[in-house]
């Protein structure tokens, strides 16, 4: 294919993932378009088979796909960020190698959502929720979503599957090096990169599948560890950030965990509640992107109910 018409680039990202990476590549493969698209695949040195399915795709279809090995397993988001650098398209979308497209014109819409747009850096669509091999009806992404995401939104919270989006490959195609080191969380840094630049929008139209399963790395994860994660990226953001981005961090922090706490608190899982309750405080943001008397508010709700609880 000749790069002058690569538009798109379809990067799927996969490390053991034989049982699904088959259904992967031929979503993108189905991807109906009147313009170049190129499937990269970036695949992590697997040992289940993965690697043996992958070169099978790659010489069946040596006009349409590339890949790109490790030579030992890289565990990092490395292999997300080789393909970033190499993309030819004016666009990328990234596929996890368990997840899937079921729209065919899913990357045709999305690039022209985005050419008429100059103004946005990045386009997402909704998910399915599959839990194993069961494909559920229950939507990745709510659908009071704003259909306007600015840096200070993502800041709160990643609220996209990352097979729903698309983006514009200039804001993410020189990751700094602090990226490597944020795996297992792979999308949310790149998406505020692109908020830097400009605001995301957020389409309400089901894309993909988005698959939770044992193998998962972050969203099948038991409450509490997520929650370390997510705390995690908080406190490292802050730490490789500019002043302003570093602020943003904390800010985001405090309020990412208050609206858990506040949730939970209603749901009457106290341990959660308080679990966050005290990742907000230690976030950085209380005074300025959290009100005091809010999280006094909160905090006073939280002992009350610990001591009805008794």
């Amino acid at each position: 294919m000749n790069e002058s018409t690569v538009r798109v680039t379809a990067l799927i990202v996969t490390y053991n993932h034989a049982r699904y990476v088959a259904a992967a590549i031929d979503s993108a493969l189905m991807q109906e378009a009147d313009f170049g698209v190129e499937i990269l695949i970036s695949e992590d040195f697997s040992t289940d088979g993965t690697r043996e399915i992958v070169e099978r795709y790659v010489s069946n279809h040596p006009e349409r796909l590339s890949a790109i090995y490790s030579g030992g397993n890289v565990r990092s988001n490395e292999v997300v960020a080789r393909g970033l650098r190499v993309a030819r398209g004016r666009y990328v979308s990234i596929l996890d190698g368990d997840d899937l497209w079921t729209s065919r014109t899913k990357l045709k819409d999305q690039a022209a959502h985005l050419d008429a747009h100059p103004e946005l850096s990045a386009i997402f669509y909704n998910a399915v929720v599959a839990d194993g091999d069961e494909v559920t009806s229950t939507r990745w992404t709510r659908a009071d979503q704003n259909p306007i995401v600015t840096q200070r939104d993502i800041w709160e919270g990643n609220p996209f599957a990352t097979c729903a989006g698309m983006m514009r490959t200039a804001c993410v195609r020189n990751v700094p090096s602090w990226y490597a080191d944020f795996f297992p969380i792979t999308d949310w840094p790149l998406y505020v990169l692109c908020a830097k630049t400009a605001d995301l929008a957020f389409v309400d139209e089901v894309a993909g599948v988005y698959r939770l399963h044992p193998g998962g790395l972050v969203s099948a994860l038991p409450n509490r560890p997520k929650l370390d994660a997510i705390e995690g990226f908080y406190r490292r953001m802050a730490q490789v950030m500019d002043t302003q981005g570093a602020n943003s961090a904390r800010g985001g922090c405090s309020r990412y965990f208050y609206e858990w706490s506040m949730r939970y608190l209603v749901e009457g899982d106290l341990p959660s509640a308080r679990s966050c309750f005290l990742r907000s405080l230690r976030g950085g943001g209380i005074g300025r992107d959290v009100p005091k008397r809010d999280i006094a508010r909160l905090g006073l709700h939280l002992l009350k109910s610990s001591v009805l609880q008794r």
